[in-house]
């Protein structure tokens, strides 16, 4: 299994993430898009398969502390550019990479039920 998890190191989101990979012995490596930053065609493809909407993170900090005038009328270049200035915008944990027996993966935020059915572990 090639997965690699991208976040940010102290998230506390991520820490769950990190830590339910670990106690499911998943191997992962993991990608701190704050100190690696994370390539436009990484966003533009998960944008392609998920959507702006589901990458960008409008419910943090960062997100919500910009002027309404950068906020409105998003589209997925302006999205992508955003995410690419300040990658604290992207939606965290980004889970991506090819599965042992299911496939590709590709998962935004944790949920436990989400990544054992994506990673079809057992409970």
């Amino acid at each position: 299994m090639t997965l690699r998890l991208y976040g940010i190191t102290n998230c506390d989101t991520v820490k769950k993430a990190r830590l339910w990979l670990s106690d499911h012995a998943i191997a992962y490596r993991f990608h701190d898009y704050k100190r690696e930053g994370v390539s436009a065609e990484t966003l533009q493809r998960w944008c392609a398969a998920k959507g702006w909407q589901t990458v960008l993170n409008r419910n943090g900090t960062t997100f919500r502390a910009l002027p309404d005038a950068d906020k409105q009328d998003l589209t997925d270049a302006r999205a992508i550019a955003l995410m690419l200035a300040q990658p604290s915008m992207i939606k965290r944990p980004a889970l991506e990479g090819k599965t042992a027996g299911a496939g590709e993966a590709l998962l935004f935020g944790f949920s436990p039920a989400a990544y054992q059915q994506a990673l079809k572990t057992t409970p």
